[in-house]
């Protein structure tokens, strides 16, 4: 389960790459994080709970991220909020409680069909 969190984690440092963004600084300006933030995001070295709320409430907040970076940020939100990546229900209750958006299958419908601006979708 930790392997399929890693692996959904580097699938958005793949995005950031795929969209143009190389360097490390560019990253980190597209997530609107630090450097140091994107570099543990990127090489996977974070803890065995993933990305917490926070990072990715800075990364919804940052401006208009990549459209590939937030399909995957958000189908990485969807699967830890299932329970997919081995947290127990109250860490789930804690993550989810703590994210600043709507409801995650409400969000990801919205960005698919293309309705839903990022001011709309952080709230």
């Amino acid at each position: 389960m930790k392997k399929r969190q890693s692996l959904k984690i580097r699938e958005i440092g793949d995005a950031l790459v795929t969209e143009g963004f190389i360097t490390l600084d560019q990253q980190a300006r597209a997530l609107g994080l630090s450097r140091s933030t994107t570099w543990t995001l990127l090489k996977a070295n974070h803890k065995g709970s993933g990305l917490s709320a926070a990072v990715i409430n800075r990364m919804l907040a940052a401006g208009p991220l990549p459209p590939m970076v937030r399909v995957r940020l958000h189908e990485y939100i969807e699967e830890k909020a299932a329970g997919l990546y081995g947290h127990s229900k109250k860490q789930l209750r804690r993550f989810t409680d703590r994210l600043s958006l709507r409801p995650v299958g409400q969000v990801r419908a919205q960005l698919l069909a293309g309705y839903a601006t990022e001011d709309e979708m952080v709230g």
